[in-house]
C-alpha cells in the first residue's frame, strides 16, 4: 500500500514512517497541511494518516478536501483530541477512522490495513493465483505447501500483481505503489526486483512479461 503520513511533529512522523515501512508499506511524509495537500494532488494514496492539528492548512480542511475528491483514498485521523465529540466531528468531516494519541503501533498498522482493504473492489483476505497464496495481514507467501521467503519490496510487487486479478501492471505503477517518492523513476529497480522475485517463486514461472506494457500474474482461465 502507498501511505501518506501528515504530521507536524517530525520525530513522530518519522517514527511512524519507519514502522510502516518495516511492515512492507511505501510511505511518504508531509510535515504540514500544505505539503500534504500538494502530495495528495500528485499521488494516489491508499491511506492518509492525518494529524488534525496542523499549522497552516488544518487537518480538518485537508480531510474534507480528500473526502470530496473522486479518489478512493481513506483517511485515518491521528490526533490528541480523542474525546467522543472530537471523534464524531472528525468522522463527520469525512475521515474513515480516528485514533487518539498516544496509540499502540500494532493497532495503527491493523487500522491502516483494514482501511486499505475497503478499496473498490474490496481486496480479499488472501490473494491467490494458481498455486500461489499471499496473506497480506501476515506478510507471508506460499507456493504449494512451501513458504517462500521474500523481501519487503518483492512481497509488495507480488501483492500488487495478485491484486490486479490478471490485469497487466506497468513498471511505473509498480514503482508508485511499492516504492515511495524518493525512488528514482529512471532506475532498473522494478526490473531487478521482478527478476529476483521470479527466481524465488521457482518454476514453472508465474509472472509474465507483457512487452511494452508491464507484468501480470495470470488468473484462472488466462493463458
Amino acid at each position: 500500500m502507498r501511505i501518506l503520513v501528515v504530521e507536524d511533529e517530525r520525530p513522530l512522523a518519522d517514527a511512524i514512517a519507519r514502522g510502516l515501512r518495516r511492515d512492507g508499506m511505501a510511505v511518504d511524509i508531509a510535515y504540514d497541511g500544505e505539503s500534504g495537500q500538494e502530495k495528495t494532488t500528485i499521488t494516489r494514496y491508499d491511506v492518509v494518516v492525518l494529524d488534525r492539528d496542523l499549522p497552516g492548512l488544518s487537518g480538518d480542511a485537508l480531510c474534507r478536501e480528500i473526502a470530496g475528491s473522486a479518489e478512493l483514498t481513506r483517511v485515518l485521523m491521528l490526533t490528541a483530541s480523542a474525546a467522543v465529540e472530537d471523534r464524531v466531528a472528525g468522522l463527520s468531516l469525512g475521515a474513515d477512522d480516528y485514533l487518539g494519541k498516544p496509540f499502540a503501533f500494532p493497532e495503527l498498522v491493523a487500522r491502516i490495513r483494514a482501511l486499505g482493504r475497503r478499496a473498490t473492489p474490496a481486496q480479499p483476505p488472501l490473494l491467490t493465483a494458481r498455486e500461489l497464496r499471499l496473506d497480506p495481514a501476515r506478510r507471508t507467501v506460499h507456493r504449494g505447501g512451501a513458504e517462500v521467503e521474500l523481501t519487503r519490496k518483492e512481497l509488495g510487487v507480488l501483492e500488487v500483481l495478485l491484486s490486479a486479478g490478471g490485469a497487466v501492471v506497468s513498471s511505473e505503477e509498480l514503482l508508485e505503489r511499492v516504492w515511495d517518492e524518493n525512488a528514482d523513476p529512471f532506475t532498473t529497480t522494478v526490473r531487478v526486483t521482478v527478476m529476483t522475485l521470479r527466481k524465488k517463486l521457482g518454476e514453472p514461472g508465474v509472472i509474465e512479461t507483457v512487452v511494452g506494457s508491464g507484468y501480470r500474474v495470470p488468473s484462472a482461465g488466462q493463458g
